[in-house]
């Protein structure tokens, strides 16, 4: 579905649930991972992009303290709650991102009125691609301009983050809600977790944005996630620094010996994968396609034999998309791990090559069905219907 039709899809069953008065439309993007992984809570370097595939929010006020949101995306259910009273998470997942957004803005002092969200979406759910981030950027900027409230795009991202954390129970880190909410077209965004500055790095357009999604299911706050950000805290703590950042490779690697080999493994696949961010960041400059190619390959054995967080189904489509495309381009895991999807930046001449290949032996192998989209790095709109 293209971004107008998301739109029109959405401003339409508002408005013939809530009336035509003045609405906000908000459109927020999912993102990729190009390289960075698990190091943003780890207060180090990611390279996302935010893409062309968005989470779209309408909403209006309405006279009373109620707030009520329906879910398109979910047959049309409806999420009803009173700003009287206290929010609490449910059992539906959808509707904790949503009741955080509340939550949040109330916690800091900001005062709602009630107001009618109508909610759906083109980023693929569970397939780590960001759309629960994408969900919380879209809904905190409706609220912000339902209710004349002030904040910037970083201040959103860090209040996203905070829904997750404190309300959802996903001890994610910023990047997430940084990139959907600060995504630039045809550009990545090299990210310092630490003090969350941003800068956009030019994509060489010569190179096409390909996802592949395996469609190994997972769910991050029951899977592995939690205890790999555990066994980084741990390291931090026994060397007594607040994160990972705050720590010297060489430090570390002359008393790794003295930890426990998981949270060893764990800490460093982070200190090594800063360090091909920021070489990332210089090839993609100085289109260096050979060294993206590396860097890229490097990452995912890094995940897949230090974090150990990919899956035979994935390190298989990586095989596949590798064999095709050599050095012209580069494919690792993107996202928490445990299923998920594929990056690749691959050479626009080469997107059917790669096609076919991974249609020919990826069910075979695996039993499942891949999906693959070709993505452009996008970033957020606000309409007014």
């Amino acid at each position: 579905m293209s971004k107008d039709h998301l739109i029109e899809k959405v401003l339409s069953a508002h408005q013939k649930n809530h009336g035509q008065g003045k609405t906000v439309v908000i459109l927020a993007p999912g993102r990729v991972n190009l390289i960075g992984e698990h190091t943003d809570y780890n207060n180090g370097f990611v390279l996302p992009a935010s893409i062309n595939f968005f989470t779209c929010v309408a909403g209006s006020l309405n006279d009373k303290n109620q707030v009520s949101v329906t879910a398109l995306d979910f047959d049309g259910d409806v999420d009803h709650f009173d700003l009287k009273k206290d929010i609490v998470p449910t059992d539906e997942q959808w509707k904790n991102y949503i009741r955080g957004a509340f939550y949040m803005l109330k916690s800091m002092g900001y005062s709602l009125k009630g107001c009618d969200l109508t909610i759906s979406g083109t980023i693929p759910k569970g397939a780590g691609l960001s759309s629960s981030a994408s969900l919380e950027v879209a809904v905190l900027n409706t609220l912000c301009d339902l209710n004349n409230i002030q904040l910037s795009q970083v201040e959103i991202s860090q209040i996203g983050q905070q829904i997750e954390c404190d309300f959802v129970g996903l001890s994610c880190g910023i990047m997430d809600q940084l990139s959907t909410a600060c995504g630039e077209e045809s550009c990545a965004l090299l990210i310092d977790c630490l003090d969350h500055q941003i800068s956009h790095v030019p994509i060489p357009p010569s190179l096409a944005l390909m996802i592949i999604n395996s469609n190994v299911k997972r769910e991050l706050s029951t899977s592995g996630y939690n205890d790999r950000r555990k066994s980084c805290e741990l390291v931090a703590n026994k060397f007594g620094v607040n994160s990972l950042r705050d720590l010297s490779l060489d430090i570390f690697l002359m008393k790794k010996n003295e930890l426990p080999s998981d949270a060893s493994k764990r800490a460093e696949h982070v200190f090594r994968e800063n360090e091909r961010v920021l070489k990332m960041v210089d090839a993609l400059k100085k289109n260096d396609i050979p060294l993206i190619s590396k860097l890229m390959a490097e990452s995912h054995l890094s995940m897949k034999d230090l974090y150990e967080i990919t899956t035979p189904e994935i390190d298989y489509l990586v095989d596949i998309i590798s064999n095709e495309i050599g050095d012209k381009g580069g494919v690792r895991m993107t996202g928490g791990g445990f299923g998920g999807c594929v990056i690749a930046l691959i050479p626009k001449n080469l997107t059917d090559k790669v096609k076919k290949a991974v249609n020919q032996q990826y069910h075979v192998k695996t039993g499942l069905k891949e999906d693959i989209y070709i993505c452009e790095p996008a970033c957020g709109e606000k309409l007014i219907g």
